[in-house]
């Protein structure tokens, strides 16, 4: 998947992976730190122990809208609202180059046409 972000008008990455079981929400960034990040549901809060690198993360609403970011060092971790539940997790720095912050609407796009599926 893509994820674009619609105020700026500029992708993040264009190889997001959707953590659906355990196995990927629970070592998401540290068994694959190569890609271009991940999106899972989760309530309450993300770890980065035994991360190598930094990692940039993303908390949204229910409707896309950017309510929490955080550039994330190896051995933290990081609580928000358990009101929102979508969080994406990116290499380090996608934040800054792409300037993205609280109040930007992002999306998901599929791979090869670029359509909005959320």
């Amino acid at each position: 998947m893509k994820l674009f972000n619609k105020t700026k008008n500029i992708y993040l990455t264009e190889d997001l992976r959707e953590a659906n079981s355990f196995s990927d929400k629970l070592l998401g960034m540290i068994k694959n730190s190569n890609l271009g990040g991940w999106s899972c549901r989760t309530r309450f809060g993300i770890h980065t122990f035994f991360l190598k690198k930094p990692i940039d993360v993303i908390i949204l609403d229910d409707h896309g809208k950017v309510v929490k970011i955080a550039s994330m060092l190896p051995n933290n971790l990081f609580f928000w609202n358990p009101k929102y539940s979508h969080v994406l997790e990116l290499p380090a720095g996608i934040i800054k180059k792409t300037k993205t912050e609280v109040g930007d609407i992002l999306s998901l796009r599929s791979g090869e046409t670029g359509e909005a599926i959320s």
